[in-house]
């Protein structure tokens, strides 16, 4: 059996060491699995307490991609079971208005550990340096946004697909894309569009380009640092090691599609309703291939996905990092009950024919109780399962 994620802790040259961490599933280009988190999140909590360690490195195994996203396929496992147990019990399965029982255990485990994770990236006092090269989605960028030295590459390709498969923008979307220039995290949300290591650096998901050819020497030179014992001073000499390589790297960069298009994507998602807003989005006549792709993921999308996105993003302008988490895991929960985000992973990764049956045809359709429902708490404050996220 080969281990999904490799420790290692290498010496640097004053006796310090750094935490080396490698997702290590290059064949399913390094999705986050329950295993995964539930080896990495201890081996974290450990590492911030141990004196020697001065850093973290985090990165995927191979050339493909840092970490294509969670595990989703056994996360469907488990809503198909849940489904059929439902399907023969139940004749009316447009009912929201359900027991703590109708929900799939492992949904909210999953979810859960997987934001616990996140929030503790978001939180290491100490440097914590990721290569976000090749493919980074979904789970993967939950894990590179949260880093404090964020590293993108020429490979780098990076999206939020997940109205695709009738999820939402998880893994603190609902902070992280109110972070962005005007209107871009809402656009990005509502047509999954993919990006490259500029336009993450443009939209604060990143904040470093280097050469994928320079890792290796990178890293190297990371063990060179005096590391100190002063914690700022050591995020200051990463960064300073990290400006270096940028500037040998920065002919490199490639043109950005989201800063080229930003004063359409402002006029595009500064109307008053996402009816609006998605017909915005749709009627733009455009040939450019970027935008003709995002058009296309709205148009194929769930329109609930479409719709909890733009609420979310409504209500976490106004919210801590940490309770941004409980909302998400809140609506993570739901998706894993209600049936869109079964049926969109069944139609793209399971049955692979492309034509999801959403619930909705379009946003206008929505029931107003259903969204209701779905922001509405599973649990009293003071039992929610990341009550203790600060």
């Amino acid at each position: 059996m080969t281990d999904v994620v490799i420790f290692q802790e290498a010496d640097c040259d004053n006796g310090k060491k750094i935490g080396v961490i490698t997702l290590n599933s290059p064949k399913s280009l390094n999705a986050l699995s329950g295993e995964m988190i539930s080896l990495l999140y201890p081996q974290l909590t450990a590492w911030q307490k141990q004196k020697d360690i001065a850093a973290v490195f985090l990165q995927g195994e191979g050339e493909k991609a840092f970490c294509a996203g969670g595990d989703i396929v056994h996360l469907y496992n488990a809503m198909e079971n849940k489904h059929n147990q439902k399907s023969a019990t139940s004749a009316d399965q447009n009912n929201v208005l359900i027991n703590e029982s109708d929900f799939a255990p492992e949904i909210e485990q999953y979810f859960t550990q997987e934001y616990q994770l996140d929030y503790l990236i978001h939180t290491f006092d100490k440097p914590f340096i990721v290569w976000g090269s090749g493919i980074v989605m979904g789970g993967g960028l939950g894990m590179l946004v949260g880093a404090s030295h964020r590293v993108v590459t020429q490979s780098s390709r990076i999206a939020m697909p997940e109205i695709s498969i009738g999820l939402f923008p998880d893994v603190g979307g609902s902070y992280f894309l109110n972070k962005m220039p005007s209107g871009c995290g809402l656009f990005l949300a509502l047509t999954g569009a993919s990006i490259n290591a500029a336009d993450a650096k443009y939209c604060h998901l990143a904040d470093y380009f280097v050469e994928q050819q320079h890792k290796d020497n990178f890293v190297s030179q990371l063990k060179m640092i005096n590391w100190g014992e002063t914690v700022p001073l050591n995020h200051d000499k990463a960064s300073q090691l990290l400006l270096e390589f940028e500037q040998g790297s920065v002919s490199k960069l490639p043109a950005s599609p989201l800063r080229e298009h930003q004063t359409l994507i402002t006029q595009l998602t500064e109307k008053q309703e996402l009816t609006e807003i998605v017909t915005a989005i749709l009627s733009v006549d455009t040939e450019d291939q970027w935008l003709s792709r995002a058009q296309k993921s709205l148009k194929r999308g769930s329109a609930l996905s479409a719709q909890l996105a733009y609420t979310q993003l409504q209500l976490g302008k106004g919210m801590t990092l940490a309770d941004c988490f409980r909302m998400e895991l809140n609506l993570a929960v739901k998706c894993g009950h209600f049936g869109e985000f079964l049926e969109g992973v069944r139609a793209l990764l399971i049955d692979k024919d492309n034509n999801p049956q959403w619930h909705y045809a379009s946003v206008e359709l929505i029931d107003a109780k259903v969204l209701d429902w779905f922001f509405e708490s599973n649990w009293l404050k003071a039992e929610h399962p990341l009550v203790k996220l600060a």
